[in-house]
């Protein structure tokens, strides 16, 4: 059996353990096998805890936007668009019912159109109609100028005189004939397809499911390549633990946890508020309440995104301090 003299430096002590493995293998008197496939063994967990990290990130965070990317535009321009809709159609009835009655009233008439052009004013504020709802939106507007006009003129006539009743029933036509023509058949296209919109926003579709499915698998790879990690270091280097892989490990679950959670609260109040608006609400106040509360603090939460993508960083930065010391020590060895 060879016999392996240690190496010493020019005082005469030991080198230290990488020098010394240099110099060993300089000399002729290395070649450690084991040191070289503890090397390769390094490496290859190095390099599986830093692209399971990185995969985490990425697909987390993907997922994570596909649900909370649609939270901040369903509450503030989509749902309040259909809430708006309808509370313009319910009015312009009650103006049409106040015009034709038989003792109408010209400020209760007017009141009613007051509040159809505000809410129609909210419901045109929705950047995610598009050009073309906008557009529909400003004919409806004109369109209700005429109505307006008519029922006005009416008012000033007698109340038995027969062009009051033209002028009447020419309003009416306006607010109710033709699906392509009519004012209310008009808004009740415009609300079928906000809520095509919100239907597609509360969506939870297969590549929701896809994307959620590949978090938790890597996150049961990651966490078994740090379990893995921490017993290879204290079989072959007598380390209890190593404490930035337990904290990689703390960061992953903790963080995870969390970012379900919000996502699970997230969704629920989307849902909730679909359901809400999947018929048309009979009371525009309450239902815009309603629809309030189901979504309130999906900002924050939607917000938290980018701690994904910092977190990911923190993530790959303990994985690799946990091995990083030994890698360097046995960065000299034969490959």
């Amino acid at each position: 059996m060879r016999k392996t003299t240690p190496v010493l430096d020019t005082a005469g002590h030991p080198a230290p353990a990488a020098l010394s493995r240099l110099l060993d293998r300089i000399t002729g008197d290395g070649g450690d096998s084991d040191g070289s496939t503890t090397a390769r063994e390094l490496n290859l967990r190095h390099r599986l805890l830093l692209g399971l990290s990185a995969a985490l990130t990425l697909v987390l965070f993907l997922s994570y936007e596909g649900v909370h990317g649609d939270a901040g535009p369903l509450r503030t321009s989509s749902a309040p668009a259909v809430v708006a809709i309808d509370t313009a159609r319910h009015a312009l009835g009650a103006a049409d019912d106040e015009a034709r009655s038989r003792v109408p009233s010209g400020s209760t008439f007017q009141t009613q159109i007051s509040v159809a052009a505000q809410s129609l004013a909210v419901a045109a504020a929705d950047e995610e109609g598009g050009a073309p709802g906008r557009q529909a939106l400003q004919t409806v507007a004109g369109l209700i100028t005429v109505y307006t006009g008519m029922v006005q003129k009416a008012l000033r006539e007698q109340d038995t005189g027969p062009l009051r009743e033209a002028y009447l029933s020419y309003a009416h036509s306006i607010l109710h004939d033709g699906k392509d023509t009519g004012i209310l058949p008009r808004l009740l296209t415009l609300q079928g397809q906000q809520q095509d919109l919100v239907n597609r926003q509360t969506r939870f579709g297969w590549a929701l499911w896809l994307g959620w499915s590949l978090v938790l698998l890597l996150v049961l790879a990651l966490a078994a390549a740090l379990l893995e990690t921490q017993v290879f270091l204290r079989r072959r280097f007598r380390r209890r633990y190593s404490r930035p892989l337990l904290a990689a490990g703390a960061l992953m679950t903790g963080g995870t946890v969390i970012l379900a959670l919000f996502t699970l609260w997230t969704h629920e109040g989307m849902a909730d508020t679909h359901q809400r608006l999947a018929k048309p609400p009979r009371d525009s106040l309450e239902v815009g309440q309603q629809v309030a509360d189901h979504l309130s603090n999906t900002g924050f939460r939607a917000a938290a995104a980018v701690w994904i993508l910092v977190g990911g960083i923190v993530l790959m930065a303990l994985a690799d301090a946990g091995l990083r010391r030994h890698i360097n020590d046995y960065r000299f060895t034969p490959r």
